[in-house]
């Protein structure tokens, strides 16, 4: 068989060349330190890689969502505090003003200034930032600035009542906080059955009390009128137009008066045509009810019918104060339940993120021991074949012909 000078050429060449091409994809391999860069190299263990990348990108995601979330979440922890911080003071300062006999109007006046600063400090909280300058309790529009208002004037919520959910892995999502209506301006009214109130236009020294609640399957939600017929007598009337006299009866003061499942104390001396209303819980926002003890204590205190609506209204924002402070509690608590979750999740995923890194380094890793004894081998093939070929070429009979 003879091998013409042109096909030994090209066929070391050739052999040249796919060695070479070998030893640079085994130096890539070593420099990335990667046994799977390409398909080629392992076309079933890089459809595994792949899918264990997207995994790991997920992960790292939903940590990012873990991490705002409970970031959110703790300043929303940290402005309950602060608010429970301000309606101790402002209990303290509603008990002060129920001292009726012993203050003066200007004391009054004193204490609601400081009930109006303490009024703007709580909507100041309610409208507080996170880091990212988000606004905490607006819902989804977490832009808008929640509350309105303020200074002498209703403050009113003018964000949306959702609530903005962050996924925090494949099956779980968690709140990162909460909307202030829900917060701040959807507090039941009351013992969150029933409420009572004295009629600002009352000319007698009648006071109502907070009432409570003694049968409550035989309570019927509806707005009742306790008015008086006489000074020593009464009558019950319910919502409807006309209104329906329920019962009568005979006054006494400090006796109880007991209807449809609830009782009511009333005391002092009502006149003709007094009345006193006892409604059906709605929601009432914190706003409106310190609010309104600010605008009650402005005003002069001159007679027993005023020293009686501000007793009956200074106990029943009293008795909102502690609702609206089990409220808050009850919400607080939701938060606490959320970052204990987070913190679960977390654990489970950074278990998951050691599991999905090991599996993808012994899928993807470069064993160094075996590349470089294979890197070795391989330069001395190549070696071997070039000083082989140039050997070899340089045989020829021309050579010889001197």
């Amino acid at each position: 068989m003879r091998i013409s000078t042109l096909g030994f050429s090209m066929g070391s060449i050739s052999a040249m060349m796919t060695q070479q091409s070998a030893l640079a994809k085994l130096q890539n391999q070593v420099a990335l330190g990667l046994r799977v860069v390409t398909p080629s190299d392992d076309p079933i263990a890089y459809v595994h890689i792949q899918e264990l990348q997207r995994a790991q990108s997920e992960s790292e995601q939903f940590a990012k969502n873990s991490t705002l979330a409970k970031n959110r979440l703790n300043i929303e922890e940290q402005a309950f505090v602060d608010t429970s911080n301000v309606m101790t003071r402002v209990r303290e300062l509603m008990v002060q003003a129920g001292n009726v006999a012993t203050l003066s109007d200007n004391d009054r006046r004193s204490i609601a200034t400081e009930l109006a600063a303490r009024l703007e400090e709580l909507q100041a909280i309610a409208n507080r930032q996170d880091g990212n300058g988000e606004f905490l309790f607006s819902g989804y529009s977490t832009k808008t600035q929640p509350f309105s208002g303020g200074s002498g004037t209703p403050v009113n919520y003018v964000a949306d009542q959702g609530t903005r959910q962050l996924q925090i892995s494949s099956s779980q999502r968690v709140a990162d906080s909460h909307n202030g209506f829900e917060v701040f301006m959807n507090i039941l009214e009351g013992n969150g059955t029933f409420v009572t109130a004295v009629n600002m236009n009352n000319t007698g020294s009648g006071a109502i009390d907070v009432g409570s609640v003694v049968d409550r399957t035989s309570w019927v939600p509806d707005d009742y009128t306790i008015e008086f017929t006489s000074p020593t007598d009464y009558r019950i009337l319910d919502g409807a137009m006309p209104a329906n006299e329920l019962q009568v009866g005979t006054y006494t003061s400090g006796s109880p008066i007991t209807f449809n499942g609830v009782s009511v104390t009333i005391r002092g001396a009502p006149e003709t045509g007094d009345t006193f209303a006892v409604n059906r819980s709605r929601s009432e926002s914190i706003f409106a009810t310190i609010g309104e003890v600010v605008d009650l204590l402005n005003l002069p205190v001159g007679s027993p019918a005023a020293n009686a609506k501000l007793t009956s209204t200074l106990s029943n924002s009293l008795q909102q104060m502690d609702q609206a402070t089990d409220h808050f509690l009850g919400i607080r608590a939701q938060v606490g339940v959320r970052l204990a979750t987070i913190d679960s999740v977390d654990s489970a995923r950074e278990a998951l993120d050691i599991d999905l890194k090991s599996t993808l380094s012994d899928l993807r890793d470069l064993d160094y021991a075996d590349a470089m004894t294979r890197l070795n081998q391989q330069l001395v093939g190549l070696q071997a074949a070039q000083l082989s070929y140039s050997k070899i070429s340089n045989l020829s009979l021309f050579n010889y012909l001197r």
